[in-house]
Order: structure tokens, then sequence, then C-alpha cells
């Protein structure tokens, strides 16, 4: 492991009163699933399906395509090792900064690596899209680091919480290449809505997407890819049998048949967002513009990892140390969202230090 995570406060022996490292979303899991995850209890008596077959057919439905477009991850981080395995030796262009599973995944079957800036990318989708309004008559030179076989980014980014709108035209362009995109955060924003309705337009798009973010279960690792058909058999190939263990595999299904009623409130908690982005931005720290419930931040006088100590040994608050995230400096951190209160809290440690 590269870079490491966030949401370690299992690492700290005191109490945590609040912990805005996680980018989970805070309200817990929807109602009724733990309850409903008892009277499945059974279920680990014998072993899962060997491929999640009955949740490969409701996700699948839901998002109106076949049962071969879809492979169900024991969590996303599988998604991107086994799609790394997939493309051994193979170029890959990563966004940053970002989620470091994407570079360690290539870093272990030996992809050759480069970086590409959220910035730059940011201005050529942009270009591009104009360009594709005009059937390409006037399009930008192309950059070098596009001499790649995968990119990789997250759409919304981790840790930036920025999105890319104009994504399309660019999968659209080259299809020779192969587009990794992780929408683990999708359900946190409203200013972009999913590139997964692509899937059977462009084979040369694959979608991560995750459901332990916005139904606050990552501890029972699962999502899933979307992508097409050859590039899923390929996948599963791969694939170590019954890797989605039974419990999870019965939450999906609960999930799947009630997706629209459990949703979480999402204009409510980026109401919340926005508020509290603002109370930390009135203490003097920098906060970058971000569309999802987590935002980037850089402190104003010494590191993020000072500050994390100090937040953590006087307040029991626990903040991400964004500094070793690749693109990022020292001083850099990441906020989720949590409820006013807590929120509170935290604005007000923050003006103390």
């Amino acid at each position: 492991m590269l870079h490491g995570h966030g949401d370690n406060g299992y690492l700290y022996s005191g109490e945590i009163i609040a912990d805005f490292s996680s980018n989970v979303w805070y309200g817990g899991e929807p109602a009724g699933l733990k309850e409903f995850l008892f009277q499945q209890w059974k279920r680990i008596n014998k072993y899962p399906e060997v491929l999640a077959e009955s949740l490969t057919e409701k996700v699948s439905y839901h998002h109106g395509l076949d049962p071969e477009n879809i492979l169900i991850n024991n969590g996303t981080t599988e998604s991107l090792y086994l799609i790394a395995q997939a493309f051994k030796n193979k170029r890959s262009g990563i966004v940053v900064p970002s989620f470091s599973e994407y570079e360690d995944a290539c870093s272990m079957f030996e992809h050759l690596i480069h970086f590409l800036p959220w910035q730059e990318l940011e201005q050529w989708t942009n270009s591009l899209e104009q360009a594709y309004g005009q059937g390409y008559s006037n399009q930008p030179a192309r950059p070098a680091w596009l001499n790649a076989d995968l990119i990789w980014l997250g759409n919304p980014n981790n840790p930036t919480g920025a999105v890319l709108p104009a994504l399309e035209a660019f999968i659209r362009r080259y299809p020779q290449i192969i587009f990794v995109v992780d929408e683990a955060f999708i359900e946190f924003t409203d200013s972009i809505r999913s590139s997964i309705r692509l899937i059977r337009e462009l084979p040369n798009l694959v979608i991560l997407r995750s459901l332990t973010k916005a139904f606050a279960i990552p501890g029972l690792r699962l999502g899933y890819i979307a992508a097409d058909k050859e590039i899923i058999s390929r996948l599963r190939a791969l694939k170590l049998p019954w890797s989605v263990n039974a419990l999870a595999l019965e939450a999906g299904n609960f999930i799947f048949d009630r997706y629209e009623a459990i949703r979480l409130p999402l204009t409510k908690l980026l109401q919340d967002k926005a508020s509290f982005s603002q109370q930390v931005a009135a203490t003097g720290i920098k906060v970058y513009a971000g569309s999802t419930h987590f935002f980037l931040c850089e402190t104003d006088h010494g590191d993020a990892a000072e500050l994390q100590n100090f937040l953590l040994n006087k307040f029991r608050l626990l903040i991400r140390n964004a500094g070793n995230f690749r693109g990022l400096g020292a001083r850099h951190f990441r906020l989720a969202t949590l409820p006013p209160d807590k929120n509170r809290l935290l604005v007000n440690a923050l003006k103390e230090w």
C-alpha cells in the first residue's frame, strides 16, 4: 500500500467524538437492514452464490443493462485489482489527486504509470466537449499524456469532490483507450449524473460503483462493475469464487429491492455541507470548491499532521490528513460533512487552532 486511507479511527485507543475522516454517509445503514440481515443469519451455514447471481440480476435490471454487463464484487477495491490484473503490463494514466488504490493496483500488475493533473484533464475535456458539439472541426491539440491504454479517474473525485461534466465527449473521442471511471460517490452529488447509461454505446467505458458509501455498510464490502460484455467476461475469468459473502449479498438484495425508498437525503446533506464549508473557511482555513458532501482543505499554518494530532488529542475529533495523496501537500486535509452539532464542534476547534 503506497498512500494509506482515511477512516482510520480504529488505530486510536481513545474515544472519538466525531469522525470527519470517513466520507461514508453519516446517517447509518438503511432502516430495517440490520433486522433483515439477522433474519438471514442461517445463510452463513452454507456457501454463498459463486458469482452473486441473484444480485447481478437485480443490478442489471435497475440500470437497464444485461446481466452480462455486471460483475458484483467485494467492494470497489476488488474491482480495481481485477481490472489491473486483466490489463497487466499496460500503460495507465491516473488522474491525480485520487484514491491511492488506483496506483497500488496498477503497480502490483506492472503497469507503466503516468499521472495526469486533474486541472489539465478538466481543461482538456471542456475544450473537447466544445469541439464535439462542432463535429470536431476545431479539435484542440492532443496532449502527450493521452498516450495510454487505460485512464483511471474518480467522478466525483476523491479527495476533492470535484466533478467532470464533460467526460462523455472525451470517452467518445478516444475509443482505443479504456476509461475506468470510479463512481463510488455519485450518490453524493447533483452536479452530474452517472455515466452508466452509456455502457451499451461505449465499449471502452468501465464504471465502478460502490454500495458501501451511500448506504453506510463499508464493513460488509460490496460494489460492482458495469462494462461491455467482453470486458466483464475477461474480468469474470480472473475473479475468485465466493468473494461476496452471504450477508453482503443479502444486503445488496435488500438495497435494490428498495432503492428509491432508501436513497440518502442529498439536498439536505449538500445544504449542510455548504454551511459547514463556509464556517470552516471563516476560520482562516482554505476550502477548495467541490460538488460532494466532503471537501478538501488547506491549513493556514503548521501542517495537516499537526492539525490532526491537535484535534484528536485535545478535542477527540478526527480529520483525514490528505498530505499523502499524490499531487497534494503536507497542509492538505479532507473533511466530510456530519450533523450540524458535530460540525460546530470542529469549527470551534479550528478557531482555537
